[in-house]
């Protein structure tokens, strides 16, 4: 059994990936929706609210944690507020129906990766990205520096503990990564690492590594967006309506997020504490502060406050053909100019 530090830890791999569970009935909640399911805002009992209370909910996509950092920032400092807007932060878990919540409007707002903003819309989910918190994503793959591998072009021979079926396994396997590599379940911990240096396990760069460490482990951390897989993270969405009928709340949500995003990269112990509160799942303080100080290159790969949030033509629509080639999604199911927008972020980005 994993102590609390591991489980929250770990806890980060799984992140939005859960949402496959519940999208067999996105279906039914889109054709309700389509009926005439209000857009507006509601507040924590679910009763639409006046507009100019301009009160939303945002719905994470995992429980509280760092990727989460700038929404609980701009909440806790009042950056939110000072902007006219009431957020509601909704935590997420292990099935959390991002796109669901989305479409019958229980949240206005919600976090997630790229990859799955090109999932959600092949399925017919008119989910939009607004903002990109984090522009390199956390996505590795943990091995021990005793195991000779130096990069992920020399898995071969080894085990790997993954979760079956996210779309970075799809594109190592394509690529050859995991030629002659064993995969199996992944069973939120590393334990077996520490007794076989010929294990490797899935991980987040933000998290695992830590925990590694403090087990007396030496280990090698090996990114998967080095090798071109790198799509968004920490991405904030929406709906189309919601852009069409409320784009001053779009615009006060952007700005206040990219707000906090930006604070809480230079200063997390605010929010840290915010989240710490709000997690229940045995996060730490080491492990949060741990956390922040990872996200810095990840948000701000060359060191400019002005990337955060940013997202580019050529990046969706490179991933979106990946998935394509990749045969996530069929080429006539998504484009990727309807995947974003970028007319709610400041010219200066």
């Amino acid at each position: 059994m994993s102590s609390p530090m591991q489980s929250s830890a770990y806890s980060a791999t799984f992140r939005a990936s859960e949402w496959m569970r519940s999208w067999s009935s996105i279906g039914c909640l889109l054709l309700v929706a389509g009926t005439g399911c209000s857009q507006k805002p509601a507040d924590s009992s679910g009763n639409e609210t006046n507009d100019s209370i301009r009160s939303v909910s945002v719905q994470l996509n995992w429980y509280p944690e760092v990727e989460h950092g700038g929404v609980y920032q701009s909440v806790v400092d009042g950056t939110y507020e000072s902007l006219g807007l009431n957020v509601d932060i909704q935590p997420g878990g292990r099935a959390t129906p991002v796109a669901p919540e989305l479409a019958m409007g229980r949240s206005q707002f919600a976090i997630t990766n790229a990859d799955d903003v090109v999932l959600f819309r092949a399925q017919g989910a008119d989910v939009v990205a607004v903002m990109a918190a984090v522009q390199d994503h956390p996505r590795c793959i943990l091995v021990r520096a005793d195991s000779g591998v130096e990069s992920l072009e020399n898995l071969s021979g080894l085990t790997l503990q993954r979760q079956a079926g996210r779309a970075y396994l799809t594109f190592l396997e394509k690529r050859g990564y995991l030629k002659d590599v064993r995969q199996v379940p992944y069973h939120n911990s590393i334990a077996a690492m520490v007794t076989d240096p010929k294990i490797a396990v899935q991980a987040y760069s933000v998290a695992e590594p830590l925990i590694a460490e403090q087990q007396g482990l030496e280990v090698r951390t090996l990114m998967v967006s080095e090798l071109g897989w790198n799509p968004y993270s920490s991405v904030l969405v929406t709906t189309g309506d919601m852009i069409r009928e409320s784009p001053d709340i779009v615009r006060a949500m952007v700005e206040g997020t990219v707000a906090g995003w930006k604070k809480f990269l230079d200063s997390p112990a605010q929010a840290n504490a915010a989240i710490l509160d709000a997690n229940q799942h045995g996060m730490t303080e080491e492990a949060l502060r741990f956390g922040a100080e990872q996200m810095v290159p990840l948000a701000m790969p060359r060191g400019n406050s002005n990337e955060v949030g940013m997202m580019t033509d050529t990046r969706w629509q490179e991933l979106v053909d990946q998935m394509i080639e990749l045969e996530l999604v069929n080429a006539d199911a998504v484009k990727a100019e309807d995947c974003f927008t970028t007319e709610f972020l400041s010219a200066e980005m």
